[in-house]
């Protein structure tokens, strides 16, 4: 979520549009934005650390989280324009697989970690609720650094936050089965509201005043970057006596859960016979989760034990992605995995 906003700007018209300006904000970029993705594992221990030692005025908190979701949403939206869902054109066969991989191997590997791991109600629909959200803007810059489709990730993320708002809580629904109560159509409208809404506002705005959020937007992953620290103490706090029992052991599954999404993110568009570039760009799309939209609605909905899954989410996809972004940048993209290189899948 913190580092979509700022290359957004570079990569909305497509690769080839926005290549020099992509290279004209590279600096800004792997600068003091990255600086920032790079130190936010770092800045989220430590304020776990404060939360759990001092629970009492992070747990009062609370009620926030939801709110601060919605502000998270709403920088988004306002990185956004009405051309990343026309870019959807550009690249249909690559976004529709990526699509359909976002929500089937998360949400699904999700079900088989839990059970691998014995997870009681709470913890699986946890993560569950990690694996059926869309995939986590963070992905945008993990994948620019590594040389992906930035258009591509852009447009894909995108995409997958609107239709996650109809589809999160079917698929939670579905695979918790009937020992866990999922409510369906207020989840729905928590979505719409939470997601929906906000980024629509933000899109709005963006295209109307377009020159005014250019000038802001240097603040956006800030902001964004705040909420989703101050979501994490919130969690950690209320969660402060599980912690130590069961923090360590959904940590693993989470780490498993991520591992899965990326390799087959990559794997599976491999086998298909797309380039390394949207393999890479899937990979990233696929295995990097909004775990901040699926911690605030297990706050919401369920128990707070159900948060922690997405709590332990946000800071080690930030972890797994920018050390994969880091080996990939020194790998070039024209080392096909197949000859001829396709750009995109054959029809």
């Amino acid at each position: 979520m913190i580092t979509h906003l700022i290359i957004h700007r570079s990569s909305v018209t497509g690769e080839r549009k926005t290549g020099q300006r992509l290279h004209n904000q590279e600096t800004r970029i792997t600068g003091e934005t990255f600086v920032i993705l790079q130190l936010f594992p770092v800045w989220a221990l430590l304020l776990s650390l404060l939360a759990f030692f001092m629970p009492g005025p992070f747990a009062s908190l609370s009620t926030g989280i939801v709110p601060l979701l919605t502000v998270i949403m709403l920088a988004m939206g306002l990185t956004l324009t009405a051309k990343d869902f026309a870019n959807v054109a550009k690249s249909r066969k690559a976004l529709v697989v990526g699509v359909i991989l976002q929500f089937l191997i998360m949400p699904v590997a999700a079900w088989l970690v839990a059970k691998l791991f014995g997870f009681d109600d709470d913890l699986t629909v946890g993560m569950l609720l990690v694996g059926s959200v869309a995939g986590g803007t963070s992905s945008n810059v993990m994948c620019y650094l590594a040389k992906g489709d930035t258009a591509l990730s852009i447009s894909m993320t995108a995409t997958s936050t609107l239709i996650g708002v109809f589809l999160t809580p079917v698929l939670v629904a579905f695979l918790a089965g009937q020992s866990i109560d999922v409510p369906v159509q207020p989840m729905l409208m928590s979505l719409v509201k939470i997601v929906l809404v906000p980024v629509i506002i933000g899109v709005v705005l963006n295209e109307i005043a377009s020159k005014w959020v250019r000038k802001i937007e240097g603040i956006f992953p800030y902001i964004s970057m705040f909420a989703i620290l101050l979501i994490i103490a919130i969690v950690v706090a209320l969660n402060a006596d599980k912690v130590a029992s069961v923090g360590l052991v959904v940590a693993f599954a989470v780490i498993l859960h991520n591992a899965i999404g990326l390799s087959l993110g990559y794997g599976v568009t491999a086998l298909l016979g797309f380039d390394r570039k949207i393999c890479r760009t899937i990979a990233f799309e696929v295995g990097l989760q909004n775990s901040g939209l699926a911690t605030a609605l297990a706050m919401k909905f369920f128990t707070p034990v159900s948060a922690l899954p997405g709590t332990l989410f946000s800071v080690w996809h930030n972890i797994s992605g920018s050390l994969l972004a880091g080996y990939w940048s020194r790998k070039p993209v024209d080392e096909s995995l197949d000859e001829p290189v396709r750009k995109d899948a054959p029809a």
